[in-house]
């Protein structure tokens, strides 16, 4: 089909759409009925576990003890029952390789009897450790190429679930990845050992409050997913969507989102439908999710889940992205994840709400109603402030990508510079400490005393200021929202960086409370110190304002803050030898492991602009280049026959058309050259960088003059969808 057909075909679908899924039923099947249904959760272990089993593994899940392997044949029997129950044949091990993507191999449960038939088998060796070929996933340098061998482990911690398919079932059980020596070829792996770390460290500073509790600290995350729907029919007319996820070309249509009606608006009906069915997916799977709306762009949507343990909200996260995916499907529509699928439109992100506490001590970044309470709150408070000043480079490069970079910065996202608001309020609190002022701090709006000792700090509003969407972590009340993550990323690797921040800053807040104490001060005193510290030392972070004026970008230089504009920028930051230290005192990760991590995002972004720059050429000559000449063509011929009827044949728009085909031409030919040249030299930080300042630029030359041809060539002739029809297309 050709592009000019693929295009009109497009449009007619739209208008003939019918929905091929038959309609839910809901009232055979409430939510509270189905929610949890696939999941082999905590209910469907105590009742068909033996107690001795459940109460053993509900030790490890719940207080991180470490699992007797001897349990693990029953667990496996009872989970192989259970499954193919439900009509599993297969069982799988889902991981997170460094690609950023969910890895799966299937697994048949039959194994033949030897007499003709088959019997059901699942060990417990089986289900804690699997073992794919690691041989072709990107491990940066951490085995070599012969090395085949990678190991699936068990995470206890996420329970397994169904995975539903109109042809069966399947199980699937989460797990870590490492290879045949231990080292972490994954995202998981890292996460649940930052867990850990910030556990040990944050129960010695809970100490100091006389608090003991048995159940581990956890950091706790909120993932808001954003992402766009689109009809499908116009992902197969635009080959720069079905490759690269966004538009390569694109003029900007009459309207975008300028009116602001898009945002929390009546939500289309088969859009509307489509969440439903995700939604009914999502809670089989037990995944909390809560809210969905409209969001500031044309055909941009959200969902959102309740918050959950971290290692469990980016299991449910990667279940979100996969379901959207696959349903969209089912309604004839394309889900796209990019950051940026859409010029001179807002893109998309995954904020992080971020909480560190457990069921125990709730949210330890909650202000509290008690002197006591509130101390603590600003011990942690100002141990986030000491970790995004210290380790803001590291926090950006756990954003960093080709895709993201597209996005950070605009409007519809915080800048690269990485701040922290905490709103007036809390601010002159702290400023207090660090001027000496300690018993005259402003209380919100209001003036008076404000004693902040431990036995005298009076309540602090839950709320101590409006709401920053400029800022990259913004305190929100009782947790801080990193707003930086791109919607396709994990966000494994920004909580994981998150959780290493804190527990070194909560590992030095208990190293100064040791010491003051310890050389005789009282403990007032010492947490008076300590704070009063950590502001004059990091207070150059803190930042209210508006993230997006150039006033900042100047400021933020005065202050020493880092502004990572692009991801060669910031990828370096993640071998920093500050990070490598901090991520290896953590055990979380060592410096190959880091080193690894960032050799393979450089490979990636490389990789990226360079698929993205050939979709460019080839869209270019093949698509952009014969519309354009058709059309000059007749333009031409229509100023031929005036002129033979002795009129004026002199036409503006057969002159721009030409001018601007001819300077089309040439930027091409110009981008092609320049990404031979940077092709040849490999895919390196260097070539990561040259494809950023040399590459991209060209790019988007060749883009400015076809956008302008979009908006000079007649409409029948042109071959791409536009922006009109793909965003406002239902």
């Amino acid at each position: 089909m050709s592009s000019k057909s693929a295009r009109h075909s497009a449009i007619q679908a739209i208008t003939t759409y019918k929905p091929e899924a038959a309609p839910l039923n809901f009232a055979d099947t409430r939510p509270t009925d189905i929610f949890g249904c696939n999941v082999f959760n905590d209910r469907v272990m105590r009742e068909r576990l033996p107690k001795s089993v459940y109460r053993s593994l509900h030790k490890t899940i719940e207080f991180g003890q470490r699992m007797d392997p001897s349990i693990a044949d029953t667990v496996a029997a009872v989970m192989k029952d259970w499954a193919i129950e439900k009509g599993a044949t297969h069982f799988t091990h889902i991981f997170y390789p460094l690609t950023g993507q969910t890895a799966e191999k299937h697994d048949s449960f039959l194994m033949p009897d030897g007499s003709g038939g088959v019997i059901a088998e699942f060990s417990g060796s089986m289900l804690i450790r699997g073992e794919p070929d690691a041989s072709s996933f990107p491990s940066g340098g951490l085995r070599s190429t012969f090395e085949a061998r990678g190991y699936t482990a068990w995470d206890v911690t996420s329970p397994a679930y169904i995975m539903e398919n109109p042809n069966g079932t399947f199980l699937c059980i989460p797990t870590m990845f490492l290879s045949w020596t231990g080292v972490a070829l994954d995202k998981k792996t890292p996460l649940l050992r930052s867990s850990q770390a910030l556990n040990r460290e944050a129960k010695r500073v809970l100490r100091f409050f006389g608090q003991e509790t048995e159940l581990p600290v956890v950091a706790y995350a909120g993932l808001e997913q954003e992402y766009f729907a689109i009809d499908h029919n116009f992902n197969f007319a635009r080959p720069d969507i079905q490759i690269a996820g966004r538009t390569l070309f694109g003029a900007r249509p009459a309207k975008g989102q300028e009116f602001s009606d898009q945002y929390f608006g009546v939500i289309p009906q088969r859009v509307l439908s489509y969440m439903m069915e995700v939604e009914r997916e999502l809670y089989k799977l037990g995944v909390p999710v809560r809210c969905r709306h409209n969001e500031v762009a044309p055909s941009q949507y959200e969902i959102a889940p309740l918050y959950e343990v971290s290692n469990l909200a980016v299991d449910h996260n990667h279940i979100i992205m996969s379901t959207l995916r696959n349903v969209a499907k089912r309604y004839g529509l394309k889900c796209l994840l990019h950051e940026k699928p859409f010029a001179g439109v807002n893109g998309s992100g995954k904020h992080v709400n971020y909480s560190i506490g457990n069921a125990d001590l709730g949210s330890l970044f909650d202000p509290g109603e008690t002197p006591h309470a509130n101390a603590k709150f600003l011990v942690f408070c100002a141990a986030m402030i000491r970790s995004v000043h210290k380790f803001g480079g590291l926090l950006r490069a756990t954003v960093a990508s080709a895709s993201n970079d597209h996005r950070l910065g605009a409007n519809e996202a915080p800048p690269a510079i990485m701040s922290i608001f905490l709103g007036d309020m809390l601010t002159e609190v702290f400023e207090a400490f660090r001027a000496g002022r300690i018993d005259d701090a402003a209380n919100g709006k209001k003036r008076g005393a404000l004693n902040i000792g431990v036995d005298t700090l009076p309540p602090l509003p839950a709320d101590p200021g409006d709401r920053n969407r400029t800022s990259p972590v913004a305190f929100t009340g009782n947790r801080f929202e990193f707003r930086a993550l791109g919607s396709s990323q994990s966000a494994a690797g920004s909580i994981t960086a998150l959780n290493v921040m804190m527990a070194d800053s909560l590992g030095f807040a208990a190293d100064w409370l040791e010491r003051e104490t310890g050389q005789g001060r009282s403990f007032n005193e010492a947490l008076e110190s300590f704070i009063s510290h950590v502001i004059e030392e990091h207070s150059a972070v803190i930042f209210n304002g508006d993230g997006y004026s150039e006033i900042w970008h100047k400021e933020a230089v005065r202050r020493g803050l880092p502004n990572l504009r692009t991801t060669p920028e910031a990828l370096p930051e993640l071998v920093a030898p500050e990070v490598v230290e901090v991520y290896e005192k953590a055990g979380v990760l060592n410096k190959a492991e880091l080193r690894a991590r960032q050799d393979i995002y450089v490979e990636q972004y490389c990789k990226t602009v360079r698929t993205e720059a050939n979709l460019v050429i080839r869209m270019a000559r093949t698509i952009i280049f014969p519309a354009a000449m058709r059309y000059q063509g007749e333009l031409a011929s229509t100023a031929a026959s005036m002129r033979s009827l002795g009129l004026d044949a002199k036409t503006i728009t057969l002159e721009e058309v030409t001018e601007q085909l001819r300077q089309m031409q040439t930027a091409t030919a110009t981008l092609e050259s320049v990404l031979a040249d940077v092709d040849a030299q490999g895919v390196g930080i260097e070539a990561a960088r040259r494809y950023c300042s040399e590459v991209l630029p060209h790019m988007a030359t060749v883009r400015s003059h076809a956008d302008m041809l979009e908006t000079r060539v007649a409409d029948d002739l042109w071959a791409l969808p536009n922006y009109q029809e793909i965003l406002f297309g239902k």
